[in-house]
């Protein structure tokens, strides 16, 4: 069998701005002093001259974009999620949301997998946090394929946008000719009658995996992709949850406030469904390996795989 192609998203990141830079010459780049670790240093090698490195001032670099958006360009301002959706939250708010601006916001190094970093540096309250701004849209993509087709999309919509990248590699799940990405559009990769499990970033090769072993023991799970948490596809989740009758959500983020919040607020309006969410459970992180720690916090698709099989059986 031959190896699963695996890549992380913040090179995904890096390499579609700089092949976004050729067709877009309004397309800017700030970064924090961390272009090597969010990969924006592969743009600033292609357009040095439209790279602008702010030094470690998240706050300052918001004001920036902002600035430079009024002026006819597409800023992307880059960092970790940290420090951006954390350090620099009143800026975001208050400079980019408020007054509706045309800025992308690359936070790469989100969540557990950020790994030997530590609690400090793993964000897993970005998401809640963005999902919150009045017209911010939020992506978390899974892999390479639909994280180019994430940066694209956002420098074609009018507007913020908050998209989060890891700094692990993942399997590349999307390559294939039938691919296509729209904004606040989710998609089923796997089709099931049990249970649903609906899942973003890395978490969503996990519950392809999970799904694979639920099958063996008989139970069919349906694996639903959702790259733009906000705006959500509720119309593909509530038809799934109906069809099921069960729903389980995968995240490397916190379970207040992400993707299991967003999924819960449109099926209890509409369909109403029990709900597990599979995510940190209201704790930090900790230092290790990115492998160990979605072990440990059971997000791998072993422990995907353990939720799910006991949520169905009760």
């Amino acid at each position: 069998m031959s190896e699963v192609k695996k890549i992380a998203t913040r090179e995904s990141y890096g390499n579609a701005l700089a092949e976004l830079g050729a067709e877009y010459p309004n397309l800017v780049v700030l970064d924090a002093d961390l272009a090597a670790a969010t990969k924006t240093s592969v743009f600033q090698k292609a357009f040095p001259e439209r790279h602008i490195d702010c030094g470690i001032a998240e706050c300052n670099m918001v004001g920036i974009g902002a600035g430079l958006s009024t002026v006819g360009k597409i800023p992307f301002v880059s960092t970790f999620a940290m420090f951006v959706a954390g350090r620099a939250f009143e800026q975001v708010r208050n400079s980019l949301g408020y007054p509706h601006l045309n800025v992308k916001i690359g936070a790469t190094h989100a969540g557990v997998s950020v790994g030997e970093d530590g609690a400090s540096h793993q964000c897993n309250e970005d998401i809640a946090l963005m999902r919150t701004i009045p017209g911010m849209v939020v992506m978390n993509p899974a892999d390479d394929v639909e994280a180019k087709a994430a940066v694209r999309a956002a420098i074609e919509h009018d507007g913020p946008v908050y998209l989060r990248f890891g700094r692990a590699a993942c399997p590349v799940i999307n390559d294939n000719p039938d691919y296509k990405f729209e904004i606040g559009k989710g998609t089923v990769l796997r089709e099931g009658t049990d249970v649903t499990i609906v899942a973003t970033g890395i978490c969503v090769s996990n519950a392809l995996e999970a799904a694979a072993k639920l099958e063996e023991d008989g139970i069919s799970a349906e694996v639903i992709n959702i790259c733009t948490i906000k705006p959500l596809d509720e119309e593909l989740i509530i038809a799934s949850a109906k069809k099921t009758g069960k729903v389980v959500t995968a995240e490397e983020h916190s379970v207040i406030g992400g993707l299991g919040s967003a999924v819960c607020d449109a099926l209890c309006k509409a369909a109403p469904t029990p709900v597990c969410k599979i995510g940190m459970q209201d704790v930090f992180g900790e230092s290790g390996s990115a492998t160990a720690l979605l072990e440990k916090y059971g997000l791998d698709g072993n422990g995907i795989y353990k939720t799910v099989k006991e949520f169905v059986g009760k």
